[in-house]
């Protein structure tokens, strides 16, 4: 037993000892290098780089270090590109949120209103503008539906308009606001506004939402409205002006063509208007037609027009009126003139008004022909002693007269642009010296579009009525100088005789130009400026301050048509001239009438008391030139003793004189 005891003692003991054999062994062979596996990993894991594990056993765990070590550098490169991207990724980060930031400090500081929405057309954003102009905060409509928040209205209609940010997304398109629109804010009151609605896509081209900018055109559309206004109508009455009257009148004349509407014009006139301007002033007058717009306007229908064609002239337009009660409508409008009083600084005018009434309906061919039609009606009814009414007839005589008047217009003012003026040139020759000073009268004539002479008179009372006098004046006073400085000393110290109109002895602008054309010249002294009796007269105030300035540097002045008038001889001292022209119509009959030859003896003799030449025109033979040499009227002229020829082939001296003298010989 005790053997058996010993026995299992030492081979349990051997056991052990193998036991802690192979113990060693295995930890030698496996654990250990399974630790430090292990650890290398758990300091890999811990940001250890340097790690590696140890591949020169020649076992398996040697092969494991291999293995490990190729992950361990793949890791490594992978970890260093992963670094990589994410600093790209950190560097794209901070520039979107940079141009986050510019986009939304963009959105804050621009003027116009910006609002985006989703797919839906839902909002998502609004800018401070936007905020503004809406009424609402981005807090209280984000998700919303925007047609639900953002009211359009026209302005004209006061109809809804659909919301452009739903055509947008529906039609994948850019939409812009319909013109007029008004945007209703929440508070209801509204803003007009304009622009566009534009679809915002992704990369792929597919629609994700919309955005709509906008801006307020309050401003811009009232000063539109001023534009419109001060564009269409008078600064001075507030009317209508000219030139929309005629648009409008235009408009209602093709209607009437093509249809059975009838119409009625009014062309007003004022009598007496120029009364109150010389008297009181241009201030009074400006008065004077804003009373009256006042007056007229009154008087007439809404659906009438009413406007200020220019000067103290009105034109109203009575929308579906027949000719009777077109001319009762102008009657009344005529008798309120003619009762109304105008009070300015103590003085009391009573004023006139001549009307022209035309009816306007299916035969009128055009707006002109009714302006003008109306135009003549009201000429004439001045012409027949103003403060009346005429209705316009086509079949008129004297309507008929007035339009080829009219007509003229338009002629003259292609002559003018062709350059078809002739001047022509006729002497006036001394009766008492033969030898003595030379004068020639500048007349004109017009070449027609046939090449045929036109004489004055067909055409200056047009001229005259229609302002182109002006021009014609100017042109003439130009061809003169032309002519005498091209010919110095041909025709001596002869004097040469230009007919001013009245339009341009009243024009402070043609006086200007006078002055620095003539001033430096030498030939001032040879220059003789005929002015009517009439015109003179009609501008007595002014014909006295042109005359002044003109003779204050040479030029030389003579009354034509003197006699013509009930009050020739009050105004002759008030008037600075040199020659006295006595009216043919005297002249013409003097060696028969012995009142014509007692008038022609007063003229003459007046003129000698005041120490000025006078001259006789339409001395058409020996009679007549004999006669007025006894009178010893200084100068005469006529077809009897030379007719008038082209300026250009003028003679001179010599020539003229040698006329004289065979009309004195017989």
């Amino acid at each position: 037993a005790a053997e058996r005891k010993r026995i299992l003692l030492t081979v349990g003991l051997v056991f052990s000892l193998f036991g802690f054999l192979l113990q060693w062994v295995l930890q030698r062979l496996l654990t250990r290098p399974f630790l430090e596996m292990v650890t290398a990993a758990g300091r890999f894991a811990n940001g250890d780089e340097r790690v590696r594990f140890d591949e020169t056993r020649r076992d398996e765990f040697g092969y494991l270090g291999r293995f490990f070590n190729r992950a361990l550098d793949y890791l490594m490169v992978q970890r260093e590109e992963l670094r990589t991207a994410l600093a790209r990724v950190r560097e794209s980060e901070a520039a979107l949120f940079q141009e986050k930031e510019r986009a939304e400090v963009t959105l804050h500081s621009i003027g116009d209103a910006v609002i985006t929405t989703d797919e839906a057309g839902c909002v998502d954003y609004l800018n401070p503008v936007a905020e503004q102009l809406t009424g609402y905060g981005l807090a209280e409509i984000r998700g919303r539906p925007l047609r639900e928040v953002l009211r359009l209205v026209s302005e004209l209609t006061r109809e809804p308009i659909s919301n452009p940010v739903d055509r947008c997304l529906q039609l994948g398109e850019i939409i812009e606001l319909a013109d007029n629109t008004l945007l209703v804010r929440e508070d209801g009151t509204e803003v007009p506004i304009a622009d566009s609605a534009a679809p915002i896509r992704d990369r792929r081209g597919e629609v994700i939402g919309a955005v709509m900018v906008f801006h307020d055109v309050g401003h811009a559309r009232q000063l539109a409205r001023e534009l419109t206004y001060q564009a269409t109508h008078d600064a001075l009455t507030g009317l209508l002006n000219r030139r929309e009257f005629e648009r409008q009148l235009a408009e209602v004349t093709e209607s009437a063509r093509h249809s059975h509407e009838t119409h009625a014009l009014c062309y007003l006139d004022l009598d007496q208007f120029k009364v109150v301007n010389d008297t009181c002033g241009h201030l009074a007058g400006d008065e004077l037609l804003r009373q009256l717009a006042e007056l007229f306007d009154a008087r007439v229908r809404e659906t009438d027009l009413l406007a200020r064609l220019g000067g103290d002239e009105f034109g109203i337009l009575l929308r579906h009126c027949d000719l009777e009660r077109a001319r009762q409508v102008a009657d009344e409008l005529r008798q309120a003139v003619r009762e109304f009083r105008f009070v300015y600084d103590e003085h009391v005018f009573e004023i006139g008004v001549s009307i022209g009434v035309v009816a306007i309906d299916g035969t009128a061919a055009s707006m002109q022909e009714v302006f003008t039609a109306a135009d003549v009606a009201c000429y004439l009814a001045k012409d027949a002693g103003r403060n009346r009414v005429h209705i316009y007839h086509p079949e008129d005589a004297e309507l008929r007269a007035r339009q080829g008047e009219m007509r003229w217009v338009s002629r003259i003012q292609r002559a003018i642009d062709e350059d078809r003026f002739r001047l022509y040139a006729q002497p006036i020759v001394p009766l008492q010296q033969p030898e003595g000073e030379l004068h020639y009268e500048v007349l004109m004539r017009i070449l027609d579009e046939d090449g045929v002479e036109v004489p004055p008179m067909a055409f200056i009372p047009a001229a005259e009525r229609y302002n182109l006098m002006g021009q014609v004046d100017r042109w003439v006073v130009d061809q003169v100088l032309e002519f005498i400085e091209s010919r110095s000393g041909r025709f001596g110290d002869a004097v040469w005789a230009i007919n001013l109109s009245g339009t341009s002895l009243g024009d402070d602008e043609f006086l200007e130009y006078l002055v620095e054309r003539i001033r430096d010249l030498p030939v001032a002294g040879n220059l003789c400026f005929e002015i009517t009796e009439t015109a003179a007269i009609a501008n007595l105030r002014r014909a006295v301050r042109f005359m002044k300035l003109l003779k204050s540097i040479g030029c030389r002045f003579a009354l034509d048509d003197f006699g013509s008038g009930i009050s020739s001889f009050a105004y002759l001292k008030n008037l600075e001239v040199d020659y006295l022209k006595i009216d043919g119509g005297f002249v013409r009959d003097m060696v028969e009438d012995p009142v014509d030859h007692a008038m022609v003896e007063a003229i003459n003799r007046v003129g000698q008391v005041m120490s000025l030449k006078t001259i006789a025109e339409f001395v058409e033979n020996r009679a007549i030139f004999q006669a007025l040499r006894e009178l010893g009227v200084d100068y005469a002229q006529g077809n009897g003793i030379a007719p008038a020829v082209p300026l250009e082939t003028l003679g001179g001296h010599r020539d003229s004189t040698d006329m004289s003298r065979r009309l004195e010989a017989g």
